[in-house]
């Protein structure tokens, strides 16, 4: 018998992502029984939203960047490589003059939000948020990529990028978190479930099915990829959604080693493994070479046994 002990599945360390403030606007204090609350005007999500998805569509990260550059500073790139690292710089610097996005594919609007117990909105946040992503696609250069169903065969362009895919959660303290994506299709398509048994689950078996797996993602979704691959899961949903969270770097601050209480980890010796194995594959960035990734993350899950 054991006694009861809560882990929370993904216990995520710091948060290194660099940050700017946008206005110190739509946002005030409240005591409420001793407790200090944090008032949230829905004009603050939708201020947030609209801002969040111009970035995305014109701005990469620092970290992005920097691996885009050490491409071309790399002696065994292949001149494809570098080709493709420049071509994507230029394009990068194009793009952060905020009138062309990245790229033609401006993505499906995905909104995840975690609100502490002490933050009050008033309600309508789906529709404060909605309306940022409204906002962003109907006043910019950005494509409309959602099509409303009809009837079963028959389909419209809804023409602002809506419906959003908003998920939110309630959690713990006075803060309000959100992480923005917008996914295009090309990597979208590029997500893959596998039902194995735990016949693959040893070193020699597992990597070969990797290798065999990753090489059918072939170039359709513009590498060099932040790969990310996840293994167990309680359910098959949780699956694909760390795998998700994974690409955009969310789940970095997991630990490093799996331990009794049924936590994900990061484990970084498979990660150091499958990038050396992508970059075996002379698939490269596009036209042959290396880089056929980034980067890899690699995430161990409880599962049902």
């Amino acid at each position: 018998m054991v006694d009861f002990v809560y882990q929370d599945m993904f216990p995520l360390g710091e948060d290194k992502t660099p940050y700017r403030k946008l206005t110190s606007d739509f946002v005030s204090t409240a005591t409420l029984d001793g407790t200090e609350i944090l008032k949230v005007d829905p004009q603050a999500l939708t201020l947030l939203t609209d801002e969040a998805f111009k970035d995305i569509s014109h701005l990469l990260r620092p970290g992005h960047l920097g691996q885009l550059r050490a491409i071309l500073d790399d002696p065994e790139a292949s001149d494809n490589d570098k080709y493709v690292a420049f071509d994507l710089l230029k394009t990068a610097n194009i793009a952060a003059a905020g009138i062309l996005p990245m790229c033609q594919d401006t993505g499906t609007a995905i909104v995840m939000g975690k609100k502490g117990q002490n933050v009050f909105t008033g309600g309508g946040d789906e529709q404060a948020i909605a309306r940022g992503v409204f906002k962003t696609y109907t006043e910019t250069n950005l494509r409309y990529s959602q099509l409303a169903p009809l009837s079963m065969f028959k389909e419209k362009n809804t023409g602002s990028n809506l419906p959003a895919q908003i998920e939110l959660y309630a959690t713990e303290g006075s803060a309000y978190k959100f992480l923005f994506m917008a996914k295009g299709g090309g990597s979208a398509n590029k997500a893959f479930l596998f039902q194995q048994t735990p016949a693959v689950l040893n070193p020699e078996k597992l990597y070969a099915f990797l290798d065999e797996k990753i090489k059918t993602l072939g170039t359709a979704a513009c590498p060099p990829y932040h790969l990310a691959i996840v293994i167990g899961g309680t359910s098959a949903e949780i699956n694909l959604k760390t795998v998700k969270l994974a690409s955009a770097r969310y789940l970095d601050g997991l630990p490093t080693q799996g331990s009794d209480t049924g936590h994900a980890f990061r484990d970084l010796e498979a990660e150091a493994k499958v990038l050396e194995m992508t970059r075996q594959m002379g698939i490269g960035a596009q036209f042959g070479g290396k880089y056929f990734c980034h980067d890899v993350r690699v995430i161990r899950l409880p599962r049902h046994g």
